[in-house]
């Protein structure tokens, strides 16, 4: 049988199954489309919106001030916030719309057969790795039929609406092929050019994601494809996702015969969907209907029918699918080269970020390692720490040199966790530096970074802890992740730990344990609720799983245990000015040192100012047990500045003039990406700096 009759078959067949699937689900659509009627733009889940909410946020597809002053503009509830941000979203897009979805449109392919002496078109497809395209499966049902195609790239009109020239590309079935009836796709490996560089190094590929917050009910979806093999053209804005299903998505668009194997995008042009199939009106028979109200015959052509709708696959499904299949290791390295947030790669699927070997905040001897290994893991690996004896003695804090700020004030940089080993005198340099780029930016004269007080606690704290820690545990190897690996071992600390991942993680609406079952890979039942709470977060923003377990264990533990806070203020108040006024500057856990700090300075110190930044603060689990017994602005506290990063899962309860009282102002940044948490980028906004420096010159 010809390549095209199968493809025609299949095609008959996957139309039946998208109008079964649409006549099943009207109840849902009904529901959908009362709701809109009703005014509600986004009908869809709250979990569902929190997801793409804080997934725009994430990827800065918003400008952040204008959803803060969108929200913030009058009280709100949770799910109205959502629709808010994505009513932005929907209608402010960024300059860099087009010339992204120019960028997308570069990865699309006409998928064209050799058939009989001729060249026919059979569909669209799409790059999603560096030499790995997708389609549908009714387009190249298995090795055979894609020997007998191609693929033409930039099969397109230039700016001046002429044709352009393609480049045609072989497929390589034998190099990479799967497909999947079911699902209708098929992922195959194109050929290198004739310059030998792979096609995704000429033409780009998309970065497809397993994470969720990708698309909500009621938000347009955009399709790039070759219809009926015309030269490339794109759907957008004049249709909506409808419906959600378990593995396909049914959306409101204009495509036709020959987007089979299209994309489907977000308004961020992330692929959302495979394109597979239109939807067509039937009877109350099932029967396919034309567009006259007849009976759809075989002949009578796809243009012939009542098309109502579309469906695409979800890529979530077809990532779910890939991942449990048995490959080779060769196999395996070429879906990994899909990226990191499609789970396909070597680290382990669903978490953010890979696992360092062993995370032991502590000074002195290396302490027993759990190590990560491809092969069968032990069934328990136990996790010793060291006395705090075998520990160095701590670096000391750095005062200013005299007459600094005219000699009656002070600048006071306070670090956070995961110091300890560091010299004082580099992070002394490293904070100035930050700060100096934020008072440039504003205009403003640089500071000495000798002009500051720098205390240091970071030995002090990773001795503290390791007493803290002394008890020897077993991890059960099968969850030595993040989460347990990092927790506390006294009950007393992990039940503060667990209450602080548990509040951040509802915070941002983790969804329920179903839903990341569902929606996530390779989480099932190996990881416990834990770990899926602080997956969710490491999903929503810019850390790793182990980069935020470490920050809120430490917190944990200096909350829980009065001898580690005692230790740790005590030492911060060795390298404190005992008089005049000072300006407090603090990151991460020093917020929460900070703020008990607050309650033991010399009578003679006036804290004029306090900036916090990257700050917990925010979370009920940590101000209730501040000595400072918050919510409420110290009386000491003249000034407050919070600045927060609404990617970084630190700061996660921030805003804190939601909670905290009495004057407290609140600054949004953007951080870098691969930064959110970073002090240096928080002090280097030119808002963070001029407070600070206007509170430095009176």
């Amino acid at each position: 049988m010809d390549a095209t009759d199968r493809s025609r078959e299949e095609r008959e067949r996957q139309t039946a199954a998208a109008a079964a699937r649409y006549a099943e689900t009207s109840d849902e659509r009904q529901a959908v489309e009362a709701r809109q009627d009703a005014g509600v733009a986004f009908p869809d889940s709250q979990q569902a919106l929190a997801a793409r909410a804080a997934r725009l946020l994430d990827r800065h597809a918003v400008p952040t001030a204008l959803v803060v002053e969108a929200v913030r503009a009058d009280p709100l509830s949770a799910p109205a916030a959502y629709e808010r941000i994505l009513g932005v979203s929907k209608e402010l897009q960024a300059w860099s719309f087009l010339p992204r979805g120019a960028r997308a449109a570069r990865t699309v392919a006409r998928i064209s057969v050799r058939e009989n002496g001729r060249e026919l078109p059979m569909g669209t497809g799409f790059l999603v790795s560096p030499s790995l395209l997708m389609t549908n499966h009714h387009v190249l049902p298995d090795a055979a039929a894609a020997r007998q195609c191609y693929v033409e790239f930039d099969a397109q009109v230039s700016v001046d609406n002429t044709p352009q020239a393609p480049t045609r590309l072989e497929l390589d079935p034998e190099g990479f092929f799967v497909a999947d009836e079911r699902l209708d796709f098929a992922l195959v490996r194109v050929e290198a050019g004739p310059d030998g560089r792979s096609p995704g190094e000429t033409f780009g590929w998309n970065r497809l994601s397993v994470q969720m917050g990708k698309l909500v009910i009621g938000e347009p979806v955009n399709v790039i494809g070759h219809p009926m093999g015309r030269l490339k053209e794109i759907a957008v804005r004049d249709n909506m996702l409808q419906v959600r299903l378990d593995d396909f998505l049914h959306y409101r668009t204009d495509t036709e015969p020959g987007n089979s194997g299209s994309p489907v995008f977000n308004d961020q042009w992330e692929v959302v969907a495979l394109h597979h199939r239109g939807v067509a009106r039937t009877d109350d028979q099932g029967r396919v209907l034309r567009r006259d109200g007849r009976v759809w015959q075989p002949g009578d052509g796809d243009d012939a029918i009542d098309w109502v709708s579309n469906e695409g696959v979800r890529i979530s499904s077809v990532l779910q699918h890939l991942a449990a299949l048995p490959l080779t290791s060769r196999e395996r390295a070429l879906l990994a080269e899909m990226g990191p947030e499609s789970g396909l790669g070597p680290a382990e699927a669903g978490l953010a970020g890979p696992a360092p070997a062993l995370v032991a905040p502590v000074a002195g001897p290396a302490p027993a390692v759990v190590t990560p290994a491809a092969g069968p893991a032990p069934a328990a690996v136990a996790v010793s720490r060291p006395a705090a004896e075998a520990a160095p003695a701590g670096r000391a804090g750095l005062r200013a040199r005299g007459g600094a700020f005219g000699g009656h004030r002070h600048l006071v940089f306070l670090h956070g966790r995961s110091q300890e080993g560091k010299d004082p005198g580099r992070l002394r340099r490293a904070w100035a530096a930050g700060l100096n780029q934020g008072l440039v930016r504003a205009g403003l004269d640089p500071v000495d970074p000798e002009d500051v007080w720098f205390p240091y606690y970071g030995d002090r704290l990773a001795q503290a802890l390791t007493a803290h820690e002394a008890v020897p545990r077993v991890v059960e190897a099968p969850t030595a992740r993040a989460a347990e690996v990092v927790a506390p071992a006294t009950p007393s600390a992990r039940a503060v730990y667990e209450e602080i991942v548990g509040e951040a993680a509802a915070k941002w609406y983790v969804p329920s344990e179903e839903q990341l079952a569902t929606e996530r890979i390779g989480l099932g039942d190996v990881v416990g609720t834990l770990q899926r709470r602080l997956s969710w977060l490491a999903a929503r923003s810019d850390l790793d799983t182990w980069a935020i377990a470490l920050v809120f264990r430490d917190v944990a533990a200096y909350l829980d245990d009065r001898r580690v806070r005692d230790e740790v203020l005590d030492c911060v108040l060795g390298t404190m000015p005992e008089a005049g006024e000072v300006v407090l500057v603090s990151h991460s856990l020093g917020t929460v040192v900070g703020m008990d700090l607050v309650t033991r300075l010399s009578p003679g110190v006036q804290l004029v100012h306090l900036t916090t930044a990257g700050s917990p603060l925010g979370l009920d689990s940590v101000y209730s047990r501040l000595l400072v017994g918050g919510p409420k602005r110290p009386d000491r506290v003249a000034d407050w500045l919070n600045a927060w990063c609404p990617t970084d899962a630190v700061a996660i309860g921030c805003p804190l003039g939601d909670d905290w009282a009495d004057g407290l102002a609140d600054l949004a940044v953007l951080n870098s990406r691969d930064r959110a948490h970073d002090i240096v980028e928080y002090l280097a906004h030119a808002e963070v700096a001029r407070s600070i420096d206007r509170h430095l010159v009176g």
